[in-house]
């Protein structure tokens, strides 16, 4: 879907095939929605994102590299869509 829509949008995928999520970094980011989901929708500011992201590290532990990757990035969630790349230009 994020190729699909990167694609239609006109986008070279030798440009962004590098800033697509991996598997593990998809895993984390649906568990994160699950939690904000259950959270009543409340988006999560910087120090709660941190406190989530390591609590998926502790409760699945073939995740942590992946989550470490994520908190050690200027845009821990989304980095892969051009929207916010857009945004941070």
């Amino acid at each position: 879907m994020i190729v699909t829509e990167r694609l239609r949008g006109g986008e070279d995928p030798w440009d962004f095939m590098e800033d697509l999520p991996t598997v593990d970094e998809l895993v984390v980011f649906t568990l994160r929605a699950e939690h904000i989901e259950a959270n009543g929708g409340v988006r999560l500011n910087a120090a709660r994102h941190y406190r989530v992201l390591r609590q998926i590290a502790l409760d699945y532990p073939p995740l942590t590299r992946a989550v470490w990757r994520l908190l050690g990035t200027d845009t821990p969630y989304r980095r892969w869509d051009a929207a916010v790349q857009a945004d941070a230009s």
